[in-house]
């Protein structure tokens, strides 16, 4: 049929999973929304070449790849670090942060005030960035608020060149 793509791949509203924290969370790091691997894994970080879980070991100490996801989950608990996403849902043909459309926010700043020891929070990728500086503009003087490159393999500059920015977390332990 003329005019019609031959293949259109289907848009579906996208959400993001709950936060991972409790009261000794002292850091905070924030996605931008799973990825496709991710949930359909229902699980953070779950695509294989992801670096997340390698790019976090030296911080606090673990392999973190070694372990079963909620043992990565409970290590992160344990060294006072949370995860969350800084969008709620979207739309998004796929797993890039440059394909996410008409996006909810996450409430951060509910759940920072949850967290009486929290110090900083990190975004993982500019877009986690750029979204999480909005939502915290006016608490932007409370906490830390770092930029990481970003652990997707998307972001295909080395572990190498992402591991100081990532083992720099560790001050705010």
């Amino acid at each position: 049929m003329l005019g019609r793509p031959r293949y259109t791949e289907r848009v579906t509203l996208k959400r993001s999973f709950p936060p991972v924290a409790d009261a000794r969370t002292q850091l905070l790091i924030c996605g931008s929304l799973p990825g496709d691997r991710s949930l359909a894994a229902q699980r953070y970080y779950a695509h294989p070449q992801n670096q997340f879980w390698r790019l976090l070991s030296p911080v606090i100490g673990r392999d973190l790849a070694a372990l079963n996801y909620e043992d990565r989950l409970a290590a992160l608990l344990d060294a006072h670090i949370g995860l969350w996403d800084v969008v709620a849902t979207a739309t998004r043909t796929g797993s890039s942060d440059a394909a996410i459309r008409d996006h909810a926010p996450n409430d951060l700043e509910q759940l920072t005030a949850t967290l009486p020891r929290l110090r900083a929070i990190a975004f993982n990728g500019g877009t986690a960035y750029k979204i999480g500086l909005r939502l915290m503009d006016e608490h932007a003087r409370r906490y830390a608020l770092i930029a990481l490159p970003s652990s997707s393999p998307l972001h295909t500059i080395g572990i190498a060149a992402k591991q100081e920015a990532w083992t720099a977390l560790g001050d705010y332990l």
